[in-house]
């Protein structure tokens, strides 16, 4: 399907919602810093925060990107503004509902949520200024596909069973970032669906296995 917009005006709404907002993605990378920190910590109060933090990311991205700025080139964008807000409100019921235990652990869902963050936080900028994505005109941290990644790769630290209803709108948002990858060459945004799929595989696999030993105990 053809997007209701061009390459030109699409980059013009990264530039526009960039230097709307600065200095918040400095802000947004010392929130993910804080994220990563409290991993280690593995406590009640830091996954009662990291929780927080990701439902503050997502209400961010869904009220202020979407609905503000990119709701100028594509009236779709009110919807997907609202998918964010609730996927930032689920974020909330988590943790009132004590569904979140966040610890980072060596394991294949501990490493391979370190490969998301470090391709969320670094990797993706990166290589989207070797293919010409220069700040301001580029997704920064903040922004749905690279903060959906890293959102995917600190869910894979979660040790309890991750509610499903969790895994759905960022597994809709990584179908979505791969057809701005092929239809508009933002590459950087191929990893969204490898992380999608990779995070909710491995996810759906950890509760199946959480189930079964409930069920033994």
């Amino acid at each position: 399907m053809k997007p209701p917009f061009t390459l030109e005006q699409f980059l013009e709404v990264f530039k526009n919602y960039n230097e709307a907002v600065f200095p918040m993605q400095l802000i947004f990378y010392l929130l993910s810093a804080i994220v990563i920190y409290l991993t280690l910590r593995h406590n009640p109060v830091a996954s009662i925060i990291i929780s927080a933090i990701l439902a503050f990311l997502w209400l961010w991205m869904g009220g202020v990107y979407h609905i503000v700025f990119f709701t100028a080139i594509n009236k779709f964008a009110y919807l997907f503004g609202l998918l964010f807000i609730m996927q930032g409100f689920l974020f909330l019921m988590g943790l009132f509902q004590n569904k979140f235990s966040f610890k980072f652990s060596f394991d294949i869902y501990g490493i391979t949520g370190v490969i998301l963050i470090i391709f969320a936080l670094i990797s993706y900028p990166v290589l989207g200024y070797f293919v010409g994505h220069v700040y301001p005109y580029s997704p920064t941290f903040g922004l749905p596909c690279p903060t959906t990644i890293f959102t995917l790769g600190i869910l894979l630290f979660n040790i309890k069973k991750c509610p499903v209803t969790m895994l759905i709108i960022p597994l809709i948002w990584s179908v979505i970032g791969v057809m701005a990858a092929f239809q508009f060459g933002i590459v950087e945004d191929i990893g969204m669906i490898f992380a999608g799929l990779v995070t909710v595989i491995l996810l759906l696999y950890r509760n199946r296995t959480l189930n079964a030993q409930k069920q033994f105990l």
